[in-house]
């Protein structure tokens, strides 16, 4: 009898692991709904706080969403948990972080593992990319974390070339504040360099947070495509244009940006409401810029295309400029090329264009070298301006872009044209002349200088007596 009873138990007991092995990683369906799911992804897109049950989506200090029960079993979770502690981990010790890690889950056989492994590479990748509105690849790295008494993870970005998405998945005990191990999330300098934690958020179990990564964010990806001519962002043509200008250190870009963009801006330079500022002194330079509070909203959203982070990509890759760190090329060491930079040149720089300033780096630039920002001021051109050398212009390398507008039927003689002279030469190495919807990029070293030619009374029997222009200076 005894015997047969403990048969029985151990039938029992294959048949109860028959059922654990049985058991599938399925996502809370809660967050499959199909107005849930409509709604977080429009609240991410404007960047909108938003919450439904155990979803929390929240933009303070950058966009993060919160998935409470995101497994929908307690059981597989409890399961699941069970099998990533009988894994072995890897002592991970360095000056940034201390904690211990297993290997890459996507080689582990065990069910639990697997089917969690499953369920984040297709069902939750497939939901994150019509979450985010964009193309996720398949690539997915995945791993188990522990953290023990004392271990740390202290202040850093998740940035990799590619990356886009960050996810955690807390399967920790009851947790309490005094435990420690809350997630920071920390707010930034116009530099994007962490200066105070703005958030922190306690783990709990069974509990995914996920946030974006890349400093190039996704609504903004999508603002070039709606102002830059397709043709510009297509990497095969980038690769040719950076080819030329390579071998020249300047190009000009016609038709740059979208029709519609183009005609809205045009239009939007005569309203009355854009302030024309008169700027000096007229033995440097004389010309109207526009006051930045009194642009209208199309004129405003060109302004922050030409100084935001995905525009320093676009023109890395269409110039081979180290102006950001995800930029396809080599990755050259030109401090030494760069130079000191005197107190003079540094202030005359941040005055030479008026107004902006924008920076876009990677926080994995040199320090002494600082981030890669531009300066730049939107202009008003008509008979009598013109510019000057001088003694205190700037004398660095730099990239120059001259978005010229409302210039159609423009002639040479009429002057307007940016000329760029060798120092303490005579000689014209280049000529920008305005073009209608054409960006020109023009690459400067120390010995380069540029003025704006006087513009004559010629140009007074013009239709439109004036012209203008976006006029950005990028430093690497």
């Amino acid at each position: 009898m005894p015997a047969k009873r403990q048969s029985n138990d151990r039938n029992t007991t294959k048949w109860r692991k028959k059922e654990k092995r049985g058991e599938s990683a399925v996502m809370n369906p809660d967050i499959e709904d199909a107005v849930v799911r409509s709604a977080l992804s429009e609240a991410w897109k404007e960047k909108t706080s938003y919450s439904h049950g155990g979803v929390e989506l929240d933009c303070d200090p950058f966009r993060h969403c919160r998935i409470q029960n995101f497994i929908h079993s307690q059981g597989f979770a409890q399961n699941l948990r069970d099998e990533l502690l009988q894994l072995s981990f890897h002592n991970k010790s360095n000056d940034l972080y201390k904690f211990k890690q297993s290997e890459d889950l996507k080689r582990r056989k065990e069910h639990h593992i697997s089917q969690m492994r499953s369920l984040i590479f297709v069902q939750f990748r497939s939901w994150l990319a019509e979450v985010l509105g964009v193309d996720l690849e398949p690539t997915v790295d995945i791993s188990c974390a522990k953290y023990e008494h004392t271990d740390v993870l202290l202040c850093h970005d998740d940035e990799l070339e590619g990356r886009r998405v960050a996810f955690i998945l807390y399967l920790v005990p009851s947790w309490d504040l005094s435990d420690g191990g809350t997630l920071d999330l920390y707010s930034t300098d116009e530099h994007y360099q962490p200066v105070n934690i703005a958030k922190s958020l306690l783990p709990s179990w069974n509990t995914l947070m996920f946030f974006e990564v890349s400093p190039v964010s996704f609504h903004q990806e999508n603002v070039l495509f709606e102002w830059v001519n397709e043709t510009y962002m297509d990497p095969l043509y980038q690769a040719q244009v950076q080819q030329e200008f390579e071998a020249n250190s300047e190009i000009r870009l016609p038709n740059f940006l979208q029709e519609e963009k183009f005609k809205q801006v045009s239009e939007a330079l005569r309203l009355a409401e854009v302030q024309w500022e008169r700027r000096g002194p007229p033995n440097k330079r004389c010309y109207a810029h526009a006051e930045l509070q009194s642009l209208p909203a199309c004129l405003k959203e060109c302004w922050d295309l030409l100084s935001s982070e995905p525009f320093f990509l676009l023109l890395s890759n269409l110039t081979g400029l180290s102006l950001h760190y995800l930029a396809v090329g080599d990755e050259e060491n030109e401090s030494d090329s760069q130079g000191d930079e005197s107190d003079a040149e540094k202030e005359e720089r941040n005055n030479q264009e008026g107004q902006g300033t924008s920076s876009a780096a990677s926080s994995n630039e040199k320090q002494d070298k600082g981030p890669p920002m531009c300066v730049g001021e939107l202009r008003r051109w008509a008979h009598g301006n013109y510019t000057l050398l001088h003694d205190s212009v700037e004398r660095e390398f730099a990239l120059d872009l001259l978005l010229h507008l409302g210039c159609k039927g423009w002639k040479a003689e009429f002057g307007g044209f940016t000329s760029y002279i060798a120092h303490d030469e005579d000689e014209e190495l280049l000529t920008v002349y305005p073009e209608d919807n054409s960006m020109a990029l023009v690459y400067r070293d120390k010995e380069t200088l540029r003025f704006v030619k006087h513009i004559n009374h010629s140009s007074a029997d013009q239709k439109d007596a004036a012209f203008y222009d976006f006029s950005f200076t990028y430093y690497e």
